[in-house]
């Protein structure tokens, strides 16, 4: 099994990919991290200013590393 070692943003997204991609990243449900990212913005947990950081920072996934 190839692991993949580098944190990018995945195409299929429902925004922008931030959250599948620290799914993919951490080996862990995207789903459950867009749940987890949802409440802690609705409740101040998490800045949305945080998500459209990192939404800027990290790197679209090459087409290559999708399926």
């Amino acid at each position: 099994m190839e692991t993949n070692n580098r944190l990018y943003r995945t195409r299929d997204s429902i925004i922008a990919g931030v959250c599948g991609g620290l799914a993919d990243y951490f080996g862990l449900d995207r789903t459950l991290i867009r749940i987890a990212t949802a409440i802690l913005i609705l409740f101040g947990g998490l800045s949305l200013w945080v998500y459209i950081i990192l939404w800027i920072l990290i790197p679209k996934a090459p087409a290559q590393l999708n399926p």
